[in-house]
Formats: C-alpha cells, structure tokens, sequence
C-alpha cells in the first residue's frame, strides 16, 4: 500500500506534533487471556485516540498542497477531534457534524479544538450525508472519515508496535470506518511479517462483518451500539477492499462482552477504554483457547467515554447506546 519513504514521511510529521505510544505486556490481562498480549496504547495519543495520527498527516499534506480552505467532516468523536487537531497545526478551518444524541464529552472536547459543531441525523451516516450536503453549499471540503492520507497516518501506530513486539501471531483491531485495520494491514505487509490480522465488530454494528463475509459492502438498518466508535452502518469500499486481501477474519463482540474488557482493562493494566478501545481485547477473550500460548497484539484505539457510561461499566453493567 505504501512505501517505506511514505511511510518515514508520515513519521517525522506525525511525531513533530506527538511522541510514539506505548505498548505493554500487561501480567493480569496476559493471564486472564491465557498468552502474551501486547497492549498497544492509542488510548495515550493527544485527543485519547489512534485517529489524531491521520489527522496530522492529512491536514499537513493539505496544507503543502496549498489547500487551506475550509473543510467539513463528520464523526461520532474521535475522527472529529483529529482532524481539527491537525487542521490547528496549519491554521485551516475546521466545521464538524455530529448526530443527534452524541457524546457531550466528545462534543465539548471537538469544540475545545476549534471546531464549530452542528448536529444533525440520528447517526453517523446520517451525519455523514448532512456534511456532504453542507460542503457543496458552502464551498467546503468534505473529509471522509477514510482516505489514503489518513490511513498512511495512522500506519505510524502499527510500525510502533511491531517494530516493539516484533512478529506477532496475530493481531486484534477494532473496524470503525476502517483506517485503524488498515493501517495494521499495511506496516505488516511492509515489514514482511506473516501476522495474522482479526477485525472486531461490534455485534449491533456488524455491517462489516457481514460485508467481509459477503465479499461486497452490505449496509445494515442501524448500529445501536454503545462502542460509538464502531457504530457504522455503511462500509467504505475501499476500506473493505483492503480488510478483505489482508485480515484473516472479521469477528464479532457482544456490548456485554465489551463493557467485561473495559473492565479487565481497568483491573489488569488501570487504563480507561471507551467501547470500540476494548473490543479488541473483547475478542481475545472470546476466542482465547485459540490464541493460547500465542504472542498476541490488541489496540486500544481510544478511551473517549462519557464519564456515566464508564461509571456503568464499573459498577458490573453494560451501557445503552
């Protein structure tokens, strides 16, 4: 997908504006899964998650190209805080439209960035379909929340990880619009490793799974899942095209299944995930005899959650969406 010269591009604009993240060998979440785990810690970028790297990169290439009017992008949160994270860096303005009965938390946290916030649709492709509407009348640039320059960004985290680990057996990445995955696919194929890729869906938003397993985009009727980070109806082409040359399988995770990894996360490693952010580790657990004895790597894309819901998770419950 891209080259090692793209690739060490990236990385020097990527690390300009943030440090690597870490990745651990937790004891406790190691012996609850029954092999080695490598946590890779998006969840410990500027805006909390993997997205702000493909941010960065895309709104400095923006700005090299001579591109700095305004954009448009939709998001439930974290696409939403990267890309005016970036945009600051270049001084390029930033509008975002996020659905009704989004996270205040992410909400407040876009708008602390610079962004100017409308909400409109009852989900994120309904977001995404006010913002496409709202570039062509205002003269804006619409980002979709999966692109070339995006995913090159986010490739930055997975080079980290296996340049820590090294050749892992498998690795398990949580599927939003597909730029995390991705990016696994493309620094394994780089570095030649023989890492086995998973992609986790959430079961209440599992269009890409069923896409995966179909072998062409299937749209699903909604996505009421509280891990707000997976909730996507409508797959991305290009995103399945390259999850289905290069993941081994696509799996998916109960909402219980998930807020009981949020909670192993806490136990074992003390560290705060939102829904999406654990459902890696949530499949893990899910397939541990499988994987055990194994070297096995799981991201944390992010630990944005709205502080009632984490209470939820915390106290033995699960959250609505």
């Amino acid at each position: 997908m891209f080259t090692a010269a793209e690739l060490e591009k990236a990385q020097r604009i990527v690390y300009a504006a943030m440090p690597p993240t870490p990745q651990y060998v937790w004891p406790l979440i190691a012996a609850a899964a029954g092999c080695e785990v490598w946590v890779k810690h998006e969840n410990h970028t500027p805006i909390g998650a993997f997205k702000v790297r493909g941010g960065i990169f895309h709104m400095q290439m923006r700005a090299e190209r001579g591109e700095t009017g305004g954009v448009i992008t939709a998001t439930r949160g974290n696409h939403g805080q990267s890309i005016p994270f970036g945009a600051r860096r270049v001084g390029i303005t930033v509008t975002i439209v996020a659905p009704f009965g989004n996270s205040p938390e992410k909400n407040a946290a876009m708008r602390a960035l610079g962004a100017e916030l409308i909400e409109a649709g009852h989900d994120f492709d309904e977001a995404r379909e006010t913002a496409m509407r709202i570039a062509g009348e205002h003269g804006l640039s619409f980002i979709a929340s999966f692109g070339p320059e995006l995913v090159l960004g986010v490739t930055t985290y997975a080079h980290e990880l296996f340049h820590a680990a090294g050749a892992l057996d498998t690795v398990y990445v949580p599927i939003g619009m597909g730029s995390g995955i991705c990016g696994v696919i493309a620094a394994r194929d780089m570095l030649g490793l023989k890492t086995k890729v998973v992609g986790v869906t959430a079961e209440k938003a599992a269009a890409y799974a069923l896409s995966f397993a179909q072998g062409k985009p299937v749209a699903t009727n909604g996505a009421a899942t509280f891990a707000d980070g997976m909730a996507v109806r409508i797959p991305n082409p290009d995103a399945l095209h390259i999850i289905r040359r290069g993941a081994e399988r696509v799996v998916t995770v109960s909402e219980d299944e998930i807020a009981g990894a949020m909670r192993l996360y806490y136990r074992g490693a003390h560290t705060l995930t939102e829904g999406a952010g654990a459902a890696a580790l949530a499949a893990l657990m899910q397939e541990k005899d499988r994987m055990t004895g194994k070297r096995v790597g799981v991201v944390i894309s992010g630990g944005n959650i709205d502080m009632g819901k984490f209470a939820t998770v915390l106290a033995g419950g699960t959250p609505q969406p």
